[in-house]
Parts: C-alpha cells; sequence; structure tokens
C-alpha cells in the first residue's frame, strides 16, 4: 500500500481507528495493521490539524486486549485502554484450532497440563465478550469474521438449529453495526439481520496467485482452460470467474443418499459431470471451503478420468480437517497440480510446507477495506474486481 506518490483524503474518518485482533489472529492482524499504517504515512490531508484527524497517523491502531480464564475453563475479555469514539474492526477466526487453554488443573499420564483446542463455540464466545467489554463506547463496531461461524447451518432442511441466523442476530442485538465476511457459504443468511453484511470473494487474488504460480503457463481462453465447480451450490462462484474470464465451465451434480446421516451430512453416492468436454484442458475448481477433502478429491479423481491436462483447486478456506496425508498421496499420483487456499482462517505450518499448496495472501487486502470502512466510502471495488481482473490477465498475457 505504500507509494511514493502522495495521496489525497477526500473525506472524514468516522473515529479513531482501532483494531483488536481476537486470540489466535494477532499475526494477521499485524500485518493488516502494518499495511495500514505505512499507506497513511503516505497520505496528505489539508485539514489534519482537525478533531478528526487525531491519531490518524500511527504506527499501529491494535488495541491491547486480554482473554483471561478462570480455573474452570470460563473466560473474560478485558480492554486495556480507551476505546471510546473509536471505529472498531474486531479480526475473528472461529477455526483456528492452534489456540488452547487449561481448565480443572487437567493433566495427562505423565503429569503434564492438558491444551484443549478452541472450537468455533469457544471463539465465539470470546467475540461476545470482546463486544461486551466495549460497553457502548465505541463510535461503531464492525467484526471482520473471514469464514462465518456456523456458516454451514443456515438453512433447515428437518427440525434443526439455525445457528448462522441466531449468531449474526445476537451480533446485532450487541450493537455490531457491520459484518464483513468472505465467501460466504451462502450469503442469504444476511436476511436475518438488518445492519450491514458483505461477502468479499478473493477472485482476484486466487486468479494472481494462480498466475504467478504456473509463470505464462497458463492460458485464460475457452479453448485451453476451463472452470468447474463440485457440485450444483458452488454455480455461482464459477459463473463469475466463467464470465470474467471468458471460459467454458462444467458441474459436477452430487447425487446423495438422504435416508441417512454420516458426521451431520447425507454421504455421497457419486459425483455426476455435466459440462463439455475437458480432456487436453486446464481445469480450476472453484470451492469456497476445503474440509475432510473427500468431495473435492472425488471430484479430482473423475475429472482426471476424463483426461483433464492439470487441476488447480480455488478454495477461500483450507480445512483439511481429515490431515494432509490423503491430499499428499493424491498428488503423488497426479490427481492434481496445486491447491490455493487464503490465510483469512489459520493454516498449520506443515500445510505451508507442502509442495503442492500455494497460499493467498488476504492482508493487503484486509486492510484496503478496514480503511476504506474507516472513511465511510464504498466498497464496491472489493465486491465486484472485474476491471482488475481484466487489467491483471491482459498484462499476464503480454508477458
Amino acid at each position: 500500500m505504500a507509494n511514493s506518490k502522495k495521496k489525497t483524503l477526500t473525506s472524514l474518518p468516522q473515529g479513531k481507528l482501532g483494531i483488536i485482533a481476537m486470540r489466535g489472529t494477532e499475526q494477521f492482524a499485524k500485518q493488516v495493521n502494518d499495511f495500514i499504517s505505512q499507506s497513511r504515512k503516505d497520505v496528505q490531508y489539508e485539514h489534519k490539524d482537525l478533531a478528526d484527524f487525531d491519531g490518524y497517523q500511527k504506527d499501529s491502531y491494535l488495541i491491547d486486549v486480554d482473554f483471561p480464564r478462570f480455573s474452570t475453563g470460563e473466560g473474560k475479555a478485558v480492554i486495556r485502554e480507551t476505546i471510546r469514539g473509536y471505529d472498531l474492526f474486531i479480526i475473528s477466526d472461529c477455526f483456528n484450532y492452534s489456540v488452547t487453554y487449561n481448565m480443572y488443573d487437567l493433566r495427562d499420564a505423565n503429569g503434564k497440563l492438558i491444551d484443549f483446542p478452541m472450537s468455533p463455540d469457544n471463539h465465539f464466545a470470546d467475540l461476545k465478550r470482546v463486544i461486551s467489554a466495549c460497553a457502548g463506547k465505541a463510535r461503531r463496531i464492525t467484526v471482520i469474521m473471514p469464514m462465518l461461524y456456523e456458516g454451514r447451518q443456515h438453512k433447515r432442511t428437518m427440525r434443526e438449529s439455525l445457528d448462522c441466523a441466531l449468531a449474526l442476530q445476537e451480533l446485532e442485538n450487541m450493537g455490531v453495526s457491520n459484518i464483513i465476511t468472505f465467501d460466504a457459504h451462502d450469503p442469504r443468511v444476511q436476511n436475518a439481520i438488518r445492519i450491514g453484511f458483505e461477502s468479499v470473494s478473493p477472485n482476484y487474488q486466487m486468479i494472481k496467485a494462480l498466475a504467478k504460480s504456473v509463470k505464462n503457463d497458463i492460458h485464460f481462453n475457452p479453448d485451453s482452460t476451463m472452470m468447474i465447480s463440485p457440485d450444483e451450490g458452488g454455480m455461482g462462484r464459477c459463473v463469475y470467474y466463467s464470465q470474467v474470464l471468458g471460459i467454458e465451465l462444467g458441474m459436477f451434480y452430487k447425487r446423495r443418499d438422504y435416508s441417512k446421516t454420516v458426521g451431520g451430512r447425507n454421504p455421497i453416492l457419486a459425483h455426476e459431470f455435466l459440462g463439455d468436454n475437458v480432456e487436453g484442458k486446464d481445469v480450476i475448481v472453484v470451492d469456497d471451503m476445503i474440509s475432510s477433502g473427500d468431495s473435492m478429491l472425488d471430484v479430482c479423481r473423475q475429472l482426471k478420468s476424463l483426461h483433464a491436462k492439470r487441476i488447480f483447486v480455488f478454495s477461500s478456506f483450507g480445512l483439511f480437517t481429515s490431515g494432509l496425508e490423503r491430499f499428499d498421496e493424491a498428488y503423488k499420483n497426479g490427481l492434481f497440480d496445486k491447491i490455493f487456499t487464503t490465510n483469512l482462517i489459520y493454516n498449520p505450518p506443515a500445510l505451508l510446507e507442502r509442495e503442492w499448496y500455494g497460499l493467498v495472501d488476504m492482508t493487503k487486502y484486509c486492510a484496503f477495506i478496514i480503511n476504506t470502512l474507516n472513511h465511510d466510502e464504498s466498497v464496491s471495488i472489493f465486491l465486484d474486481p472485474i476491471k482488475k481482473i481484466h487489467d491483471y490477465i491482459d498484462r499476464y498475457h503480454l508477458k
């Protein structure tokens, strides 16, 4: 975000900027903070003596927050500096299982304290605690939750809970003004609330990461490249890529056994491919998340049986809940060439070391969003970056 050319502000900030990093997001939030801090050093403004610009240029916008726990496992949030009048942005990763806590002094057979990994429920409880600790003193609160808590529990197919809608309503009732998420499993869940809700997709960053990874060895045209959706629910993502890049698309239809439930899901009986011939083409499979990976690997296996050339996977969130070994084996057997996921949620060190893995860095993007919202300006360019994608592809093809 640094630029040797000074940028002139056209709007006032909505309040002093403050960023709260929930447990597990400290490194990500620090990088976001550093981008914003450097960017604001390159800004010139005519009325810098106005009270609105008090604290505008700082080295750090991070708020000192602590999350102590009692011996029972109960927790609380403590904000250790003033936030009165601040425009607060709270970054929360509800899926960071590397964050742990101890309770009841429980120990293993060797006498070592047992570290319990925080579940999404624990993280969401901490998020509500820190909002409660604000006690109405902040001017505005925006929650940045890249992977939406309970985002897959967004509709009823039987007598079951509507966890995502209820969670969003809780945040609204606690005084949150805006919720920013990425690639929501079903953005229609925003209908449960009346406050601002934006689901941002990392389309531009994914394309850029792929292009850099394969150098000049991929062609975004209908004769050589194709977009594939692993199921009917993800067709919207593929349609966007297909239209922006001007390439064909296909889809796999999941045939499920609705008579039984395994692991909270109806088991998939088969994937049926609907689309044009993929033989000899590079294929990009797009999904919002990789959970266990069973479904994604089966899609790759079938595409290879249809003689696809290379297979690249775009997934905003790589959970890999059943481990990385099955992906190691699939890569060794040539089922796919590269999997790209973002750093919006926790990525274990072992994943970052994999030859088949490509990291899509979203820190600068989040910094732009926070800085723009702090000035209450439009984020439409982030929601639909068609021009940026076209400009990048044009430059890429000219290399």
